[in-house]
Formats: structure tokens, C-alpha cells, sequence
């Protein structure tokens, strides 16, 4: 397999957008940790992804945009929770906050384990947004790392054997702050936090109240 490998300085933007067209797959940094993605647009690539993980198919994806105006593409937005969304993102976006959010059709089930909900955030990282902006503003990411070990911080963590199985690898230096994001879900009656990450609950309190 041939795979492209590309530094900050030399990266090319239009064979990205090539190459995820055609069912490939990426590993690219963000601002938390280093993210393996695929085309929102090819099952062929969002299966590879769990393949290449060895992960459960019951295990969904996020999807990373790179501007808040691409969260409608994705996400219904309820006319309840919009101010709540609004301070968040206000607030944390770009960041490392995602928010759970119910999806659009167009998101494809096998990205979300055919539920019906989406994970939506925006890294605080511009190679990731300027990646993600070059394939639509919309790409469907999780941690690259085998399912079950380490998640790696920065592109020399990332496992060998992993990246044997990669076709494009971003090597992007170490990731700012090497810590998952936090998970929030607004899809229920009241704000519940799922996973405890980079942003700590006590902070989002101040922001919405407490949850």
C-alpha cells in the first residue's frame, strides 16, 4: 500500500481530499490527542476505521468540523437546547468539548452504531481544522490507537504496526494538550456529563449551571 506522509511544512491539502474520497484513511493530530478519520461520505473508509482499531462496531465515532456553522449539516438542533449549545461552544469551541447532539439522516449509521445521536466538536488546532476543512468541514474521527491501548499524544506514540495500516499519516509534533476531550450530552432533558476529560465539570457549571 502506498501511503502519503506529510510534516506541517509539506503538507498538500488536494491529495487529502483525494485520498479520503477513495475509502482511505487518516492519521492527523489534534489539539487533545492524535485522531485516525475517514470521509463522512464513504463507508468503505468508516468501516477501515474499526478494522483498523480492531474496535467494536458498537463503539461510535465523533464527528470533528472545522467551523460551528457545519454543526446543522450533521446535527438537529432543538430549539430548547440551542442557547445551552450556543454558551458552550461560545465558551469551549474551538476546544475540547464534544457535545453529543441528535443527527441528521445523512449521518451515516455505521459511524454512530446505527443509533441516533452524533458526537460534534471543533479542535483547537489549525493543521486539524485546515485537514478537516479540506475534506468539507467534516470528518469523522476516534483516538488512533488499537482498540484498548494507550491513546497517543503525539505522532511518535502512535503504534508502528498502526501506521502500517494508514494511508495517509500527519505528522503534526506532539498534540497541545494530550488529554481526551470532555463529553457532554444534550440530547436528554437535562445536560449530563459522559466522560470527564481535558474540561472539568465544575467549569461547565459555571458556564450553563449546575448539571
Amino acid at each position: 500500500m502506498e501511503r502519503l506522509i506529510f510534516t506541517k511544512e509539506n503538507i498538500n491539502f488536494e491529495k487529502i481530499k483525494e485520498k479520503l474520497s477513495c475509502g482511505n484513511i487518516i492519521v492527523y493530530p489534534t489539539d487533545t490527542v492524535y485522531g485516525v478519520g475517514a470521509s463522512i461520505n464513504s463507508l468503505e473508509g468508516i468501516h477501515r476505521i474499526y478494522t483498523t482499531k480492531e474496535r467494536n462496531f458498537t463503539s461510535p465515532l465523533i464527528a470533528l468540523i472545522s467551523k460551528v456553522e457545519y454543526i446543522e449539516k450533521i446535527a438537529i438542533i432543538e430549539d430548547e437546547k440551542k442557547e445551552i449549545l450556543e454558551k458552550l461552544a461560545k465558551k469551549y469551541w474551538p476546544g475540547a468539548l464534544t457535545i453529543i447532539l441528535n443527527k441528521k439522516e445523512n449521518v451515516p449509521g455505521i459511524m454512530v452504531s446505527n443509533g441516533e445521536t452524533v458526537g460534534v466538536r471543533i479542535p483547537n488546532l489549525k493543521i486539524a481544522q485546515e485537514i478537516i476543512e479540506s475534506v468539507g468541514g467534516i470528518l469523522p474521527t476516534t483516538s488512533a490507537n488499537f482498540s484498548g491501548e494507550k491513546t497517543p499524544r503525539s505522532f511518535d506514540e502512535v503504534d508502528n504496526k498502526f501506521k502500517e495500516k494508514i494511508d495517509i499519516l500527519v505528522d503534526g509534533g506532539e498534540s497541545p494538550l494530550g488529554v481526551e476531550s470532555t463529553i457532554i450530552d444534550l440530547t436528554k432533558k437535562l445536560p449530563i456529563i459522559l466522560r470527564e476529560g481535558a474540561i472539568k465539570k465544575e467549569e461547565i457549571d459555571k458556564v450553563i449551571g449546575k448539571i
